[in-house]
């Protein structure tokens, strides 16, 4: 499991460092582990922190808010008091765990076009996040796709402006995907004890059906594009070459 910084938790969590702690001082989110004068967050923290933002954006006060985790939480130990957020925790969509980027390794990789405009971008859309004095890939798969499209000779800006789109167009199925289980399939569970195993049950269940889906889609995709754009590129290569060889028929 992914541990993080206060200033980690607060960045990926899209809030702050000020907002944690105002949340920790109202017993809203569970005090941190502690290693030494660090506090170290988990995931738990993380799905916890992420739970307190949506239904404060949603109008609940402070109040209310903990007036329900606090109904939650009530005869429980610490463990049970994150038995759901450790539940949906636990079951990541990631397929591969976040792995620590060098700054030598983004040199090798990216030369010159990591500029400090680029490194912000990058940031920005998630391809790596800083951890400490380090770098983290948080989704290695997507890394590593675009190291190879930098290394099959697309300017690492214009890499960033597809990942960007890409992301926009994810993000909007994604919210699609997440109304209709909403309206669907989230009010199958009617107590808490229910909804503990029943939303890791639909995590596990929807993996496997989110991956096929999309793969299908873009499989689908770049069959039908990219042959039609290497069949064009040929086509004007050897039209080159008959005109070169005409060429030089004439001049004999």
């Amino acid at each position: 499991m992914v541990e993080y910084r206060i200033d980690d938790l607060a960045r990926t969590a899209g809030t702050t460092v000020r907002n944690v702690r105002v949340y920790q001082d109202r017993d809203l989110l569970p005090p941190p582990r502690k290693e030494g004068r660090t506090a170290i967050y988990s995931d738990a923290h993380l799905t916890r922190l992420k739970l307190i933002i949506s239904m404060l954006e949603r109008g609940y006060a402070f109040a209310q808010i903990k007036e329900m985790i606090g109904a939650w939480e009530s005869g429980r130990s610490l463990g049970e008091v994150l038995g759901l957020e450790e539940e949906v925790a636990s079951r990541s969509w990631a397929q591969d765990a976040p792995r620590a980027v060098s700054a030598a390794e983004l040199e090798a990789n990216f030369g010159d076009q990591l500029t400090a405009n680029v490194t912000k971008r990058t940031l920005d859309l998630g391809l790596i996040e800083r951890r400490g004095r380090g770098f983290v890939a948080p989704l290695p798969e997507l890394y590593e796709a675009a190291v190879e499209l930098v290394a099959l000779g697309i300017p690492l800006e214009e890499v960033l402006d597809i990942a960007e789109s890409m992301q926009a167009k994810v993000d909007h199925l994604g919210a699609e995907l997440a109304g209709l289980i909403s309206d669907h399939v989230l009010p199958r569970a009617s107590t808490a004890d229910e909804a503990t195993p029943f939303y890791g049950e639909v995590i596990d269940r929807l993996r496997p059906l989110v991956f096929k889906a999309l793969n299908s889609a873009a499989i689908r995709s770049a069959d039908h594009y990219i042959p039609s754009i290497i069949g064009a590129r040929m086509a004007e290569l050897m039209s080159g070459r008959r005109e070169r060889e005409a060429s030089s028929a004439g001049t004999d």
